[in-house]
């Protein structure tokens, strides 16, 4: 009689265990860019609650005005920021520059956010064709409607900011 009893795996045991370690590979590096952009998602909209309760602090120290009325220039978007949200922050020509260490007034990617006035909002009007990343965009007489839709609000100290968010949806938020 022979003895059949040898020590080892087989190679079929061999790719199997290199197949199921291949697999989960792969749906780590499929599944981590995407946790990645919805961390910086989540990044971006607490920064979209900040500018609310900024504009909120400017209306309690301004009579109940808005900072994105019609008229509203650069140099008094720069002057809101500066006051209420990054003291770092200046107008550069038509864009606002915020000092390199601050990371308040700044994208989780590294860079300054813009915001721009939109003025009065038309109820029903659609923003999420026009819009940037990295780009707040402020309205008065505004609430949230469904996603990338403005609608009118109840008076002119209502505020609603959009910002477009990595991967195309679009965040709201407003002062109600």
């Amino acid at each position: 009689m022979t003895n059949k009893n040898k020590k080892g795996f087989t190679i079929i045991e061999v790719v199997l265990v290199l197949a199921i370690a291949g697999l989960i590979f792969l749906m780590v590096f499929i599944a981590l860019p995407a946790l990645q952009r919805s961390q910086r998602n989540t990044q971006r909209e607490d920064d979209l609650a900040r500018i609310i309760t900024a504009v909120n602090n400017y209306q309690s120290n301004n009579q109940g005005k808005v900072p994105f009325k019609d008229g509203t220039t650069a140099a008094d978007l720069a002057k809101f920021v500066s006051r209420y949200v990054d003291s770092t922050c200046v107008l550069d020509g038509t864009a606002i520059k915020c000092d390199d260490n601050s990371n308040e007034f700044r994208d989780p990617q590294g860079d300054t956010y813009k915001i721009e006035s939109k003025g009065k909002a038309t109820d029903g009007t659609d923003v999420s064709g026009s819009m940037q990343e990295k780009t707040f965009y402020g309205y008065y007489n505004a609430t949230c409607g469904d996603e990338g839709i403005v609608k009118a609000g109840t008076g002119d100290r209502d505020v609603a900011v959009f910002m477009k968010l990595e991967g195309g949806a679009i965040a709201c938020n407003d002062n109600h």
